[in-house]
């Protein structure tokens, strides 16, 4: 059945993984994105719930994961009968109710729409015998950690856990010691640790002439598709726009836009059609577009994790790819805070000459320390105030989807 699906050798994570899954074993892997995690959870599920009466629960942190591991799933587990349903929020709950009360063998869910349907009786997760978290390091920086310890309670004790992430934060850690058995770990490279096939280059660059950067980058390289990285929806949208406007196709994906057009821009993004996609930090973990060439940070990232999470979305499956990032003079801290997690200095490129250099020596000259406490500013960077940044825009946590009425109170699933 694999061989036919083109499946042949397993990868990493899939060969450590797979066999302690299907023995029934607590697992945490530690992985990056686009290793594999996917079949290495869903091979063990599926097999296993063929030879029992149990269901399983996949829980991601965004829409776009949870509808991509559902096409994985059945790529493998639909010629063996294999019924999914998928509940994320941005998506009416009537065809989700519909899917449920089909008996589903596996839900894929993101927290936030799974509680919800649990507080309208929708759903009785007594007969889940596997649970998965996918990504859990994401669903815990988007405030999903509530929501996943009420699942986690709910939940048979007798059950097997598997849990997936790329970083392993205390909370991870707690999180596995109350909730899994004596988890096997799994640590398929060490945490934070970047794609090995990925160039990473810095550039160091005022933001007023962060858009030019862009623009002379793009045209460096007219064929391959990019990733653009914004740390707000309302930058992704303007970065997506001042793309346009120099020729290039491009579109967004971000918190503001529905879920048609998000999968719309990742349709047209993954056969080709978009060469550019701009995206924030959470709307991208779903993103699993096969070749793409070059990710760009136009801004750092909020946390340091991030940083390796995007840059993980290019130079997959032995393929070469390359990361450049963006930093303002002032956020030497934040990449002081990457340079630690990856263990790698990155390397600074000089600013292309057709800048303006006059805007560039202000932010280089030397200057005399500031009054009321601020820090010195020379050398290139300056430390960051910790009032110099802007509130991180987007969704913080779970929005939580409009109770439906439903004119049958028996659970769907």
């Amino acid at each position: 059945m694999l061989s036919q699906k083109g499946f042949t050798t397993p990868t990493p994570i899939q060969h450590q993984v797979i066999p302690s899954g299907l023995e029934g074993k607590d697992v945490v892997g530690i992985a990056q994105t686009g290793t594999g995690k996917t079949l290495a959870f869903g091979i063990p599920m599926i097999q296993r719930l063929g030879n029992g009466t149990g269901r399983g629960l996949v829980l991601a942190p965004t829409r776009e994961l949870a509808i991509q591991i559902e096409t994985e799933l059945l790529k493998i587990g639909a010629p063996l009968g294999l019924k999914t349903a998928v509940l994320i929020g941005g998506a009416p709950q009537g065809k989700q109710l519909a899917a449920l009360r089909k008996k589903p063998h596996i839900v894929i869910a993101t927290p936030g729409r799974l509680v919800d349907f649990m507080e309208q009786k929708e759903i009785n997760l007594g007969n889940v015998s596997i649970v998965t978290l996918d990504e859990a390091d994401r669903m815990l920086d988007v405030g999903f950690l509530p929501q996943i310890k009420k699942i986690l309670a709910t939940v048979p004790k007798e059950r097997q856990t598997l849990l997936f992430s790329a970083t392993m934060p205390k909370e991870i850690s707690s999180l596995a010691a109350t909730y899994m058995k004596m988890p096997l770990r799994i640590e398929i490279a060490p945490q934070g640790t970047a794609a090995q096939n990925v160039e990473q280059e810095l550039f160091v660059v005022p933001k007023p002439d962060k858009i030019r950067l862009l623009e002379l980058i793009l045209k460096e390289d007219k064929s391959a598709s990019v990733l653009v990285f914004s740390r707000t929806k309302h930058g992704a949208k303007k970065i997506a726009r001042d793309i346009r406007g120099m020729g290039h196709t491009a579109d967004e994906i971000h918190s503001n836009r529905t879920q048609n057009q998000r999968q719309k821009a990742l349709d047209g993004f993954r056969k080709g059609k978009v060469r550019i996609l701009v995206a924030t930090d959470i709307a991208a973990r779903g993103i699993d577009v096969k070749d793409i060439g070059i990710v760009i940070n136009f801004d750092l990232p909020d946390n340091a994790e991030d940083y390796v999470h995007r840059i993980g979305r290019t130079g997959r499956a032995g393929k070469s790819g390359k990361a450049i990032s963006f930093a303002a003079p002032n956020q030497r801290a934040d990449v002081k805070k990457i340079e630690r997690l990856i263990r790698k200095t990155l390397p600074v490129l000089s600013l292309p000459k057709v800048l303006p250099a006059e805007r560039l020596k202000p932010a280089y000259e030397e200057r005399s320390p500031q009054p009321h406490g601020r820090p010195p500013r020379g050398g290139g960077y300056a430390s960051r105030n910790s009032n110099g940044r802007g509130s991180r825009s987007g969704s913080r946590g779970p929005r939580k989807a409009q109770s439906t009425q439903s004119t049958q109170r028996k659970r769907a699933w």
